[in-house]
């Protein structure tokens, strides 16, 4: 990624005809101001609220729980969704409820995929100015393919993982800056040029978030 990233500022630099070297546009990059808001302002309840306003206002559903109930939520949660048949990606380290089918993806191509009634994942992180879940190819969270073929998604969100600001969770990003993320703001959505909404195009038609409030 990094190399590829080289290449494309070299590109720019010469389709400009910049006399200066790739190193010394990194370093006006660097020294660039940036004046806007990088820290958070509100408590932690407030920042939750914002997280929920935000969600629902994208016309997702979500439910707070205790990390004692995941697996009774889950339950309620699946059954309101008319959810049977569960994908779920390896190692997603949480309490599953009984009575469904969890199917692990192990590589599933679309169309298994698409047999699903659902996917449930867990996301590492989430913004709640954006109302924005942040998925990687990382345990818990599966292949991009998983949440974006089944239509409908239910992820596990854990409080202490919602930050307020983007520029909060790109510095939480650095670490993993590597691995292939997405970010979902809500069920998939676009407008044709008659303005008409339609659902689904892109990835799942429904988002269920559960808010887990004090998992470990």
């Amino acid at each position: 990624m990094s190399e590829a990233r080289a290449v494309v500022l070299e590109r720019i630099v010469k389709a400009k005809g910049a006399s200066g070297s790739l190193s010394e546009v990194e370093q006006m990059w660097e020294r660039m101001p940036r004046g806007y808001r990088v820290a958070g302002e509100r408590d932690r309840a407030s920042v939750l609220e914002l997280f929920e306003d935000r969600l629902r206002d994208y016309d997702a559903t979500v439910v707070r729980c205790t990390a004692a109930r995941v697996a009774e939520t889950l339950r309620s949660v699946l059954v309101a969704a008319g959810v049977r048949r569960v994908g779920v990606p390896e190692r997603i380290d949480l309490a599953l409820p009984e009575g469904f089918e969890f199917v692990t993806d192990e590589g599933m191509p679309a169309a298994e995929l698409n047999e699903m009634d659902g996917v449930l994942t867990r996301c590492g992180l989430a913004i709640a100015e954006t109302g924005t879940l942040v998925l990687q190819s990382a345990a818990g969270q599966g292949r991009r393919a998983l949440t974006l073929v089944p239509d409908v998604h239910v992820c596990v969100v854990r409080a202490r993982d919602v930050v307020e600001t983007v520029p909060e969770a790109f510095a939480r990003l650095a670490a993993t800056a590597t691995l292939p993320t997405t970010f979902v703001s809500g069920p998939s959505a676009t407008a044709d040029i008659e303005m008409t909404r339609i659902k689904g195009v892109h990835g799942p038609r429904f988002l269920h978030v559960v808010l887990v409030e004090d998992y470990g």
